[in-house]
């Protein structure tokens, strides 16, 4: 059986709690992905997936239902610094290569441009794979001001 994925929808979330554990429950709720047994991949965007939203997605899938992920992942309890979770993606024009998602998180100053950076290095890999330009790059980021236990997360969720 190949395990190929056909759809993908991207998510992010936040989570603050005393407890680091329930932090990240707390954010892989608000990115509405939390009923899931997610299993982490590594980094490429499989050839022919299509991107839909994550109302669309969410349908398809069942609570308890083993699901791949790329995903990007920060907690801290450094109260007042400012983490970020980042999920960079560039996709080529031809459907039958595949593309790539880079994951970044840590500390950042309130206005730095995490997401670009992760952005830009997807299209890096993209471009030194195959030597071409990708036909769209985009990224998903999230940041917010640790309180308490914070956690951040970015995620590519993949749909068989």
């Amino acid at each position: 059986m190949m395990l190929l994925p056909k759809k993908v929808f991207f998510t992010k979330g936040v989570g603050k709690h005393e407890d680091a554990l329930i932090s990240f429950e707390l954010a892989l709720r608000d990115a509405g992905i939390e009923k899931f047994n997610l299993v982490p991949v590594s980094s490429i965007y499989p050839p022919g997936c299509i991107e839909v939203s994550k109302e669309e997605g969410l349908k398809e899938l069942k609570p308890g239902q083993i699901v791949f992920t790329v995903m990007s992942k920060f907690t801290s309890n450094e109260e007042g610094k400012i983490i970020y979770a980042s999920i960079g993606v560039a996709i080529p024009e031809n459907q039958r290569l595949n593309g790539y998602v880079t994951e970044y998180m840590g500390y950042c100053r309130e206005d730095q441009d995490v997401g670009r950076y992760s952005e830009e290095n997807a299209k890096y890999m993209l471009e030194t794979a195959f030597g071409i330009k990708p036909t769209r790059t985009f990224n998903v980021t999230i940041k917010s001001k640790v309180e308490k236990f914070t956690t951040v997360i970015a995620a590519a969720v993949f749909i068989l």
